[in-house]
């Protein structure tokens, strides 16, 4: 029998986390749309998934 487990947290960050939690982000939604954005192109042109 496989029993799951899961935690909250709950998080109260200063501001200076606060910026670098926002930096963080909004780099890794920037690259992530690169990506995808390269990949919806390519999988137009080529059909390739």
């Amino acid at each position: 029998m496989l029993i799951n487990k899961a935690y909250k947290f709950r998080l109260y960050p200063n501001q200076n986390q606060k910026e670098l939690i926002n930096k963080t982000f909004g780099c890794t939604r920037l690259v992530y749309n690169y990506y995808l954005d390269k990949k919806i192109k390519e999988y137009k042109t080529n059909k390739k998934v």
